[in-house]
Formats: C-alpha cells, structure tokens, sequence
C-alpha cells in the first residue's frame, strides 16, 4: 500500500521522465504496485483487505430494510442479522452502514438535533420512574383497537427498565401493570416519578389523588408528579420507551400474540441489562450497576385495586377474560356482561349490566387456555338445548306456495290498480284477437279470381 504522499512523489517521477523500475527502487516497492498506483486501480491510503468482506453478502437486505423504514434502529437491524448469520460486531456493522451509504437521508431528522440537555444524578436506590407508552396499529388478532398499551419503569440511577402490556390505562390495570413491573424490577425504591397521569394525580395541579396516596401508602413510596411539559425529567424512562418501540415494537410481526410480546419485552429488558455504562471513570454495566441499589421488597400481594372489565357472552354461554373462558348461565348469548377482579383475589365474578351476579369463578391463570364451568351452569344449558329440540317434521323448501290473496291485492295497490270493485274482476280474452291476427298474417293470393 503506498501513503498519499508516496503516490504523490510517483506520479512526480512518472511525469519527470523516471522509469517504473527506477520509481519502484526510489521508494523501496515492487514493480507492479507501483504501475497499479499510477493507472489509478488502487486507491492511496487504504491497504486491500485480504479476507472477503464480511457484510456483502448482507447488503442487499439491509438496503430492502432501510428503504422499507428509513428510520429503524442500527442495533435492530443488527439483531435480525445475527439471526441470518452475520458475526461481525456493532462497530464493525455500523461502519459498513456509512461505507455503503445504505440509510437514506431524512432532512426533517437532522434539523431536529442538537438541542442542549442536562444530566440529572440520581442516586442508587432513590427513583423509579414511570410512563405509559401507547403502541399503535397493534397486530389485529389482540383485538384492543388502534392502540396498545405498555407501561414502562425504569430504575433512575442504574437505567434498568421493564415494560408490561395492559388491557387499558385506567386505575386498576395502571396498578396491576406497575405491581408487575416492580416484581420484575426486583423490589421498591424510595421515590416513584409520573407526568400528569389521571389515574396519579389531578393534571391541573399536580396534587395526588386519594386513590392513588392509598396506593403510595400501600407500597412505601413517595409520589412525585413532573412539572409541566418537562420530560427530560424522567429521560430514563423515555430512553426506555425509545428503545421499546424500535428494537421490539417496530419489527412485531401480525401473528405475533399477547403473549409472546410481553416474552418478547421481557427479553430485550434483560438483554439491555448488559449494556456499558461509565460511571466515575469506570466501565460498568446496567446490571451492576442495579444490583447496588438495595431496592425494598415488595409486598406479598398487589394492592387489592378491582376492575371491570367488558365482555360479550358466547352462544355456548362463556365469557373470555385473559386467555381463559368462564361460563355463565344460557339465555345470555349476545349479551354485555363486566367481569369484576380484585387484585391478589382467587375468585372473579361475572355482572349484568344491571349489577346482578350470575357466575363466580376461580380465577385461571393468565393465557392457560382453560374452560372453566359451573356444574350448574352446564346442567342448565344441557336442559335448554334439549329443550329446543323438537320431533315435528321439518319444513320442506321445495314445496310450491303461490301468492296469495292478501299478498296479490298488496301487489295491486303498490301498482296503483284498484284492488276492490268491478275493475279489479275484468278479466279480458284476447284469444278472438290472436285468431284474426292468424288470418291476416297470411299474404292473399290471385289465382282464385282470374280464374
């Protein structure tokens, strides 16, 4: 390989008369690297690499990706990659990204950087920060309409997040889903972080709500509510909410179920744990990093928060409720029932929309895919459907059933004719009509007269 300033001098040479062999012995090269130089089949400064390039056989799919979605993630790209095979590292393939210059340009994107941002230090154990990330165009099969839902805790000091998807963000399931965070988290830390949620505290002022202190109580912590329109106060959380929606939510495919996303999330939190962090000049990880912080433990159970939720009765009298189906009495087919659970309860109830209860089950576990019946309930729908049946023979559709009377005379008045009177009895014969029609149809002839 010959630097820049080699390959100046040997185009001087060459144009001063010098031979290539008096060239190659001037600057201490073979022959032939010389003569590739000066007509230009090798580039000045970069040496020729010795091994096939790892990434060509990568690019085209890549570039099919990165026109598809111009904005989706180096390091998702880089996952599903290794999927297909590539062993090259981050560095290694973000580098053959702009070698080949494979990401399309986004004017709008580039004027939005640069904006000036401060670092907060948050101390070990001290904040969990949390926010709700509303997921849209969710695979159609969830059937939870235009959006999904996730909520999303991150530990302050270390960056360690989970994420669990709920049926809605009211009350109850925002409880529910943060219980479950916490476990997954590890245990409890000193302070929890909102922006202005409803269901945490009044958005005109920021004051908590009795609902929510109980739950603050319940669990010792202290609720802080972020001033407005300020989120880079709890930018750990939307870091998290960031990667959420680009190295999970952006590439799930339409067959993929509840359950499989929340695996899915729960596998990218912890894969991020992994991730180098650089703290008082030395390297670290999330995981350390979380592992100092000595969080509480949490409490044995949820706080006891109850939900109903909305459903449909099947014709087979069930109701569907988190991957499981619970019985009800028959005559209710198509009707709105709520299903009511307390958080940590082992029984679930079934209401009308009048307030009656008419089931009480034994919750299953989430996604177990059980039928879960009352003996009563399917004694009572044996009865109903044997009852429905009948030994009368049934009705033939080939038989001939004119119109009748009723309807010939409804017919007649929507036509305007008169269906009472005289008129409505005229019957005309028009057969006179076609037999001297017959006679006049045939052309006379002459013979008969001249003779």
């Amino acid at each position: 390989m010959l630097s820049l300033e080699e390959d100046v001098e040997a185009q001087a040479l060459r144009e001063q008369g010098w031979s290539i062999s008096a060239i190659a012995r001037h600057l201490g090269r073979d022959r032939k690297t010389i003569r590739r130089y000066l007509a230009g089949e090798a580039e000045p400064g970069r040496r020729r690499p010795a091994a096939p390039d790892p990434f060509a056989p990568f690019v085209e799919y890549c570039r099919a990706r990165l026109a598809d979605d111009p904005h989706l993630w180096a390091a998702t790209l880089l996952d599903e990659l290794i999927e297909l095979g590539y062993r090259g590292g981050y560095s290694s393939f973000t580098r053959a990204l702009r070698r080949h210059r494979l990401r399309p340009h986004c004017e709008p994107c580039q004027a939005a950087r640069g904006r000036d941002v401060a670092i907060i230090t948050h101390p070990p154990g001290e904040a969990t920060q949390w926010d709700w990330l509303e997921l849209p165009d969710p695979p159609p099969g969830w059937g939870v309409g235009r959006s999904a839902h996730l909520l999303v805790g991150a530990l302050a000091h270390s960056g360690r997040w989970r994420a669990v998807l709920a049926d809605a963000e009211d009350f109850a399931h925002l409880v529910e889903a943060m219980d479950a965070v916490v476990r997954r988290l590890g245990g409890v830390t000193q302070v929890w972080r909102f922006d202005r949620m409803a269901t945490v505290c009044f958005p005109s002022s920021g004051r908590i709500t009795p609902a929510f202190a109980q739950v603050a109580k319940y669990y010792g912590v202290r609720s802080v509510t972020c001033p407005l329109r300020r989120g880079n106060r709890k930018g750990v959380v939307e870091k998290a909410n960031h990667s959420a929606a680009q190295r999970w939510w952006r590439t799930l495919g339409d067959e993929v179920t509840i359950g499989q996303a929340q695996a899915g999330i729960d596998r990218l939190a912890a894969k991020m744990d992994d991730s180098r962090r650089v703290r008082d000049g030395e390297p670290t990880t999330v995981a350390a990093l979380a592992d100092a912080e000595h969080l509480h433990p949490a409490p044995l159970v949820a706080f006891p928060a109850e939900f109903d939720v909305a459903r449909t009765v099947s014709p087979q009298a069930l109701v569907s409720f988190r991957g499981n189906a619970y019985s009800v009495p028959p005559g209710l087919g198509g009707a709105q029932v709520q299903v009511r659970h307390r958080l940590g309860a082992e029984q679930l109830r079934i209401v009308t929309a009048r307030g009656a209860t008419v089931a009480v089950h034994r919750r299953a576990p989430d996604g177990a895919g059980r039928t879960v019946r009352d003996n009563g309930h399917v004694i009572a729908l044996e009865q109903a459907a044997l009852g429905a049946f009948t030994t009368a023979r049934p009705c033939s559709h080939k038989t001939r059933r004119p119109p009748s009377a009723a309807a010939l005379a409804e017919a007649a008045r929507l036509r305007g004719l008169p269906t009472t009177g005289p008129a409505a009895h005229v019957v005309i014969d028009l057969s006179t009509y076609a037999a001297t029609a017959a006679r006049l149809d045939r052309a006379p002839t002459y013979e008969s007269e001249d003779d």
